[in-house]
C-alpha cells in the first residue's frame, strides 16, 4: 500500500502557535501620557492608542493588495487556527488542499483562474491537521454564503479531501483526486472512499507508477459514487504539475462545471 508523498513536508510550528511570526510594529501598544508641565499641577492621564491591526499574510507570493483582500484564518475543531487564501465570490466554492512538498502558493495561480471562471476558490495552507482543515474551509465556505462545494487536493492533499469527504456534513458536492496515495499519516482514504456517495475523479500519471496504482485501487474501491471517474493521463507528472498539461487542467474544469456549475 503507498502510504507517502513522494516529497518532505514542510516544518510547522506546533498546533495553537501562529503559522508566521508578525513584526514587532504590528503587534505593539504605545501609551501616551498626559500630564501638566512646569508647576502647573494637572492630573495625569494614561491614554492607550488603539493597536494596528496584523500586517495580512501573503503567504510569500501574494501582492500586498492580493493578501490585504485574500488572506483569512478560520478556526478549525482541533482548535487551531487555519491559514488561507480566498478569491472569487461564486456560490459554488472550490476547497483546495497542496501537496506535500508545497504550500498555499502551489494553488494561488490556479485559485486565481478558478476565482475569475466564477468560483469562490479556497486555498488552505496546511499546518498539519489536514482533515480538520478541509472540515474548516467547508465550514467556513458555507458561512459565506456557498450553496455547493467541491474538493480539490493534490498528492497528500488528495488524500486529505477523499478522507474529509466521508465525514462533512451536509455532504459536499464532488471530490478531485489528482495523485492521492491511498494512505498518508493518520489518514486511509482506502477506508473513507468505499463510502463516499457524491461523485469522485481520480487522475494519475501513467509513469507515476505508484500513484497511479493508488489511483486505480481507489477507483475500484469507490463503489458508492454517483460517478466514479478514473483518468490516468501520460507522463510523470505529480499531483498540481498535471494541471500544466491543458488537456488534463481541461478535464478537471469540465468535471468542476459539471458539479459545481
Amino acid at each position: 500500500m503507498l502510504t507517502a508523498d513522494r516529497s518532505f513536508a514542510r516544518l510547522r510550528p506546533p498546533a495553537g502557535a501562529p503559522a508566521r511570526a508578525v513584526s514587532a510594529a504590528g503587534v505593539a501598544v504605545s501609551f501616551l501620557l498626559l500630564a501638566g508641565c512646569g508647576g502647573g499641577g494637572g492630573d495625569a492621564k494614561a491614554t492607550a492608542a488603539p493597536s494596528p491591526a496584523a500586517a495580512a499574510d501573503d503567504f510569500g507570493c501574494l501582492s500586498p493588495e492580493q493578501a490585504k483582500t485574500g488572506s483569512v484564518t478560520f478556526p478549525s475543531s482541533s482548535g487551531q487556527d487555519v491559514e488561507a487564501y480566498v478569491t472569487g465570490t461564486g456560490h459554488t466554492a472550490l476547497v483546495l488542499t497542496h501537496q506535500a512538498d508545497g504550500d498555499v502558493c502551489q494553488w494561488v495561480p490556479h485559485a486565481m483562474e478558478l476565482g475569475k471562471d466564477g468560483y469562490r476558490a479556497i486555498a488552505v495552507d496546511s499546518a498539519g491537521d489536514d482533515v480538520a482543515e478541509v472540515t474548516a474551509a467547508v465550514t467556513y465556505a458555507r458561512s459565506k454564503g456557498a450553496t455547493k462545494v467541491l474538493l480539490v487536493g493534490a498528492s497528500k492533499g488528495a488524500t486529505a479531501v477523499l478522507s474529509a469527504a466521508g465525514s462533512i456534513t451536509p455532504p459536499v458536492d464532488a471530490v478531485v483526486s489528482p495523485s492521492a496515495p491511498v494512505s498518508y499519516g493518520s489518514m486511509d482514504a482506502g477506508s473513507a472512499v468505499p463510502k463516499l456517495t457524491m461523485p469522485v475523479f481520480y487522475m494519475a500519471s501513467d509513469l507515476d507508477s505508484s500513484f497511479a496504482d493508488a489511483a486505480r485501487q481507489l477507483s475500484k474501491a469507490t463503489k458508492k459514487a454517483k460517478e466514479n471517474d478514473l483518468t490516468i493521463v501520460d507522463g510523470t507528472n505529480h499531483g498540481v504539475s498535471m494541471l500544466n498539461d491543458e488537456t488534463n487542467y481541461g478535464k478537471v474544469k469540465a468535471f468542476l462545471k459539471k458539479y459545481g456549475g
